[in-house]
């Protein structure tokens, strides 16, 4: 059963990774192309917490060891800094647990959040020990009266966790222990006590926080709830069985007004519920069951609050993200009329998770109280039964899903990773309101999408770091129209829109940005909160992308085209830049669609280029730029740019002081002869020749002294010239004749200098295998070569070694007359066999031990022993042992 979970689900992986949307944005920008503006300081990291000031002109940042006061107009300006080191102890006490003295062991600021107008509360991990202190803004400094930080701020700063400040209150999601096990939901209050979840993996199991907010509760709300604060977190299913730990997203939420149980949950979260986030593809059935991030889009009332975020799935190999949106109202919804789940033992061994089909308490466990329990004198959660109580401490997962908007992802991006999303809502001049996604990627890049009614398009790819980094925090300034990016390098500023980038009306609409308009007065796309509001009749704006609008231009005129001269055989290029990403470049030629099966025609990226320009290439080339509109239904195309082609006069040459001819074979002569009735152009000879001359061919040029002016020189040049210049040019000239270097010629050098490859190679392999018989032959390889000889030509060497046959007929009587000798001469022991198997089996080695000798010479004395072969040694001396001739 497992495997076949496992195996639907990777094919299921492998068809979302390969048919999934493409998500391409419209306009691409480069870091550099911008106006961006960036903070950092040398030998400071980490700047991944933001804070901005409502009421004042600041943002605060929280990096590694330090906390800096920016101006929010502009982050370049530092007002304040404020260091925050760990003490020696401390390090030292890090180090003996195990962690990086230089990574871990310091103190990261991860907690900025505003007390009243003279205060920030500051929390860091402070060498896995975390504090948290006061920040006064008035002389910026801290108070000195660190406070302990467990609960507050995360022991690793590689570990994610969230914080909200509400009233005073510290409301906080984190792990409460060094490691990482007791995950919490807590809250720290000045005048009541600590608040907190449960230690049970049914209330939280492997949480891994990412964001924290309050909703506030109307005045007109009537029901008497009071204020709720929500948390978002992925955790490990309980309810569900996989191979593997299977993740999911969760919103979870508590009230604002709980005091806690007064005997069950003491001290404990009341209302805390949690429930699960759906973001998936229902035409595949595919969940995105990671969610990175959160952003709340509060609306005029509680009602109108979108919760949007960014999801991807726990395979990460998939390469998609996506953005859903959650209405307040269907989150509320879950909470207030949702099915609770309980634990089912399953012989008595096995725990799952079911719905709870029995009786409900009364008041709804985890319900906020409300003006219908004060009428019941239940006035504080301190007044709740127990058995109320009780219930919610078994049963804190409700079984119904949120549900996004539209019941599926707003916008879904392949090949990207989004780490941050903020949303900022427009209204366009079209006095319609538009939500307009921004969302950062791991690499440091930013994606701005506008939503439509039934689409979400993806306008601009903006490169907000220079390096491809993660962005960890991003905010959004509705004040400045600003976003604050932080991330491990510094802090970067960037506007909304960039619509003064836009040169043209053309883009400026079909961009689709509710920042931007047209202003054809000044012939510029400006940004509508930029501009005066008594210009906004002039402006042109069209969501749907209808360029139409634009005003209509005129032909452009031949003067107006670009002038290109080059010479003949030369390369042209055209440079062509489309701005759009959707959009496809068309190519004329004097009225002509050009394609890429044209011969010596490369189109691509960036603009058009021509190889070895001869007279037929010359003309009008226009670049033309073709974009499909989905939402106005129709192509829209313009020109981009415009050239005139044209070729230089070659120049007339120098006065020739000698004058050069060549006389040809009459193999080259008939060569040239059928080159000339073949009545080709001049560049097809230019090929042949440039490939097809041999070393021969230009040996017989010769050198006659009347000078003379050959006037075919100013004419198209033939092979007959084209020989003469490379090959008999006066010894004062450097290098061949500029023609013979046209890029065709070149090419098809290229292809003969391939075929010499080719043939050098053979040549060579040829050789290889004549050394290797040669070797054979003379029996200086090992034995299956010698074999193989002594199969050929038998055990006779040939006769052009007439040195060795005396020597060798010598060896060959000696051993046969030893091998007869030794049949019959019976051993010690009498047995005529064992002789002759020995010597049926000698094979020239020596098997005995024998005494070594260091002169490489073979000791001679006279002994009775008898030797294999009748070698005299005084008369024959080897003088080395690995001598490759015998000396006879």
């Amino acid at each position: 059963m497992g495997f076949g979970v496992l195996g639907v689900f990777l094919g299921l992986l492998l068809e979302v990774s390969t048919h999934g949307p493409p998500g391409m944005p419209r306009t691409s920008w480069r870091h550099q192309d911008l106006d961006l503006t960036e903070f950092s300081e040398p030998n400071v990291f980490n700047y991944s917490t933001l804070l901005l000031s409502e009421k004042g002109d600041a943002l605060y940042v929280g990096a590694r060891e330090a906390i800096f006061e920016l101006s929010k107009m502009d982050v370049s300006v530092r007002y304040n800094k404020v260091l925050w080191n760990v003490a020696d102890n401390h390090i030292a006490k890090c180090t003996l647990k195990g962690k990086s003295k230089e990574r871990d062991c310091l103190n990261y600021i991860r907690v900025l959040q505003v007390v009243d107008d003279e205060r920030l509360y500051a929390c860091g991990t402070h060498a896995f020990q975390p504090q948290c202190d006061y920040l006064n803004l008035g002389n910026f400094s801290l108070s000195g009266r660190p406070e302990d930080g467990r609960g507050k701020c995360s022991f690793d700063p590689s570990q994610s966790f969230t914080t909200v400040m509400v009233d005073g209150e510290l409301y906080s999601g984190t792990a409460y222990n060094f490691l990482g096990s007791e995950p919490i939901i807590s809250r720290y209050s000045p005048s009541q006590s600590l608040l907190r979840t449960e230690y049970s993996t049914s209330w939280l199991n492997e949480p891994s926080f990412v964001f924290a907010d309050v909703i506030r509760e109307d005045a007109d709300r009537g029901d008497g709830e009071g204020d709720k604060i929500y948390y978002f977190f992925t955790e490990v299913s309980v309810e569900y069985e996989f191979f593997s730990k299977l993740l999911i997203p969760r919103v979870a939420r508590v009230c604002k007004g709980d005091l806690g149980g007064q005997r069950t949950l003491q001290k404990k979260w009341t209302s805390f519920l949690k429930a699960k986030l759906v973001c998936s593809m229902s035409e595949l059935n595919f969940v995105f069951n990671v969610v990175h991030d959160i952003f709340i889009l509060k609306g005029e009332t509680w009602r109108d609050t979108v919760i949007y975020g960014v999801f991807t799935s726990q395979w990460g190999n998939v390469g998609l993200s996506a953005v859903c949106a959650y209405n307040i109202t269907a989150v509320e919804k879950v909470f207030s009329k949702g099915k609770y789940m309980q634990k089912a033992t399953v012989e008595q061994s096995h725990t799952k998770w079911i719905r709870h089909n029995g009786a409900t308490p009364s008041p709804r466990p985890g319900a906020c109280i409300n003006n219908q329990m004060r009428q019941q004198n239940i006035s504080s959660s301190l007044h709740l039964p127990d058995k109320t109580l009780q219930f919610v401490k078994d049963h804190p997962l409700l079984e119904d899903p949120v549900l996004p908007i539209g019941n599926g992802p707003r916008l879904i991006a392949k090949d990207v990773n989004y780490t941050q999303i903020v949303v900022d809502r427009v209204q366009a001049l079209d006095q319609k309101i538009y939500d307009v996604i921004f969302t950062g990627t791991d690499k440091g890049v930013l994606h701005k999408s506008v939503v439509f009614e039934k689409e979400v398009h993806i306008m601009e790819e903006i490169q907000l770091l220079k390096n491809p980094e993660p962005i960890k925090n991003l905010l959004f300034s509705s004040e400045t129209r600003s976003l604050y990016a932080g991330s491990d390098s510094g802090v970067v500023q960037s506007p909304t829109a960039f619509c003064s980038h836009y040169q043209s009306c053309f883009d400026c609409i079909l961009a689709r940005d509710p920042y931007c308009a047209w202003d054809h007065h000044t012939a510029t796309c400006v940004n509508i909160f930029d501009a005066p509001r008594q210009s906004h009749r002039r402006l042109i704006q069209s969501l749907n992308g209808d360029a139409d609008k634009c005003p209509s231009m005129s032909p452009r005129a031949l003067k107006d085209y670009k002038s290109v001269r080059v010479k003949l055989g030369s390369s042209a290029e055209l440079p062509c830049v489309a701005t759009s990403n959707l959009a496809q470049v068309m190519w004329k030629s004097n009225g002509t669609v050009l394609t890429e099966t044209s011969s010596f025609l490369l189109m691509g990226e960036g603009g058009l280029l021509i190889y070895s320009v001869g007279p037929e290439d010359q003309g009008h080339y226009e670049c033309w730029s073709i974009e499909w509109a989905p939402a106005a239904g129709k192509n829209f195309t313009r020109l981009l740019a415009s050239y005139v082609l044209t070729l230089d006069p070659p120049p007339r040459p120098p006065h020739q002081t000698r004058h050069t001819t060549t006389t040809l074979s009459s193999q080259d002569a008939s060569i040239e002869r059928a080159t000339e009735s073949n009545g080709k152009t001049d560049r097809a000879p230019d090929r042949a020749i440039s490939t097809g001359g041999t070393s021969s061919f230009f040996a017989t040029a010769q050198l006659t002294s009347p000078p003379q002016t050959d006037s075919s020189l100013t004419q198209a040049p033939s092979s007959t010239i084209r020989i003469q210049l490379k090959h008999a040019l006066p010894p004062s000239s450097k290098g061949p004749h500029p023609d013979s270097l046209a890029p065709k010629a070149e090419y098809l050098e290229h292809s003969n200098s391939t075929i010499a490859l080719l043939l050098l190679f053979l040549l060579f392999f040829l050789l290889f295998l004549a050394a290797l018989v040669y070797n054979c032959y003379m029996q200086y390889l090992p034995a299956p070569c010698l074999q193989l000889r002594a199969a050929l030509l038998g055990s006779h060497k040939s006769e052009h070694q007439p040195e060795y046959r005396a020597c060798e007929a010598g060896f060959m009587e000696t051993s046969a007359t030893d091998k007869i000798n030794l049949t019959v001469q019976p051993t010690k022991n009498g047995s005529h066999t064992t002789q002759k198997l020995q010597a049926l089996r000698d094979t020239g080695y020596e098997t005995e031990p024998e005494p070594e000798y260091s002169n490489g010479q073979i000791h001679c004395h006279n002994s009775s022993q008898e030797k294999p072969f009748d070698v005299d040694c005084e008369a024959q001396p080897i003088q080395f042992a690995d001598a490759d001739e015998p000396h006879c």
